[in-house]
């Protein structure tokens, strides 16, 4: 026997897109995930698009992919789609070692994040209220 379908992650009316491995600290990704928590999903793109921030590219990548999903899989309209959630936590961690003097040695620890995106499409009344 298999398993039985698991059932959706997400709500209905509602998209998401992870990205499982982002390098660098999740602090610094959360920086740039906060950019666009609550906005909506155009002045969320044109945010990322203009940051100076590094991570904005992978932060953009991930909500584009929301949007397609949302589009593509959902059939929703991606005019009234607003970033609900942008959550990010820790994935692994790259252990690495640098040669210092008189036969010592360093740890080099190289980070990675995980980002999860959740879009959600509101109504027209729910619009104008917020």
């Amino acid at each position: 026997m298999s398993k039985p379908v698991a059932g959706r992650k997400v709500g209905e009316r509602e998209a998401l897109a992870v990205a499982t491995t982002v390098r660098g600290s999740p602090q610094k990704l959360n920086l740039v995930a906060g950019l666009i928590r609550g906005k909506k999903a155009g002045e969320a793109v044109n945010a990322l698009t203009f940051s100076s921030k590094a991570m904005a590219v992978d932060v953009r990548k991930c909500l584009q992919s929301a949007i397609a999903n949302a589009e593509n899989n959902h059939n929703l309209d991606i005019d009234r789609l607003w970033v609900k959630e942008a959550s990010v936590g820790k994935s692994i961690t790259m252990k690495r070692f640098a040669t210092r003097a008189r036969g010592r040695s360093t740890r080099i620890v190289k980070p990675f994040a995980k980002l999860r995106i959740v879009v959600q499409e509101r109504d027209i009344n729910e619009e104008a209220g917020a």
